[in-house]
């Protein structure tokens, strides 16, 4: 991007922009892709690991719709790229929310024609404000998916575990979560990722697979149940993995009451 909007420092690094940057995009500026650079130093496959959550994306969204729902809230949805949410389930309603309104002018900008599809500009760290603006988005009635792909880590424990309970007892019998949180792969170099990211729009938070399974707490995991992002459900099982494997990935359906 050549220039900011009103409002924002692009100075700052913005972790949408940053994820942007891994998966080769244009909406990023100069701090974006030099903090990017500091974090591909230590991990130089995070852009390998970006793809392959993307990818996770869309078979995720493909099960949803198989499992017949037609709700969808991409939580931290970052800046639109290739295959977004609705592209992949045209026939379901999508709220993508995101707190970064440069990512919001992107979103709307992208979708103004699209029909049943919004964005909302909400901090996914704020439940209940969140859930209020949704009421007038979905119906909690009926079943809703909430997609937390990548975002989770970006939220301290007190306040993530908190945000999951509340989504889950706010959505009916049949909803479901979609999660991919990554872990510390290299115990060695991640303080010198945690500092960057410090300095970033919001800071990390790893977790191990205990602690991701936590999330899960109130929902029945579908098979295979927490995995490696490339092996959830691939689309050609024969086909070898990358061997990246810098998070879990998961999905869970609230069962009826």
């Amino acid at each position: 991007m050549d220039s900011a909007p009103e409002g924002v420092d692009p100075n700052v690094p913005n972790v949408a922009r940053m994820y942007d940057y891994y998966l080769d995009g244009k909406d990023n500026f100069a701090a974006d892709r030099a903090a990017a650079e500091q974090i591909l130093k230590n991990f130089p496959d995070t852009k390998v690991g970006a793809r392959a959550n993307r990818a996770f994306l869309r078979r995720a969204v493909r099960y949803l719709v198989d499992q017949g729902v037609r709700q969808i809230v991409d939580l931290g949805a970052g800046l639109p790229t290739q295959g977004n949410t609705h592209e992949i389930a045209p026939e379901a309603r999508v709220v993508y929310v995101d707190y970064d309104s440069v990512v919001c002018v992107h979103g709307r900008a992208l979708l103004a024609r699209k029909e049943n599809v919004d964005f909302l500009q909400a901090d996914v760290r704020e439940p209940d404000a969140l859930l209020d603006k949704l009421g007038g988005m979905v119906d909690f009635e009926q079943p809703v998916a909430f997609l937390a792909l990548a975002i989770l880590h970006f939220i301290p424990d007190e306040v993530a575990y908190d945000v999951v309970a509340k989504l889950r007892k706010a959505s009916a019998p049949g909803s479901h979560l979609v999660i991919s949180h990554a872990v510390d792969p290299t115990p060695d170099v991640t303080p010198q990722a945690l500092e960057i990211y410090k300095k970033a729009t919001a800071s990390l938070n790893l977790r191990t697979r205990e602690e991701i399974l936590r999330f899960f707490e109130g929902y029945e995991l579908a098979e295979p149940g927490l995995t490696f992002p490339n092996g959830w459900r691939p689309d050609d099982p024969s086909a070898p993995g990358n061997g990246i494997n810098f998070g879990y990935v998961g999905v869970g359906r609230k069962p009826a009451l």
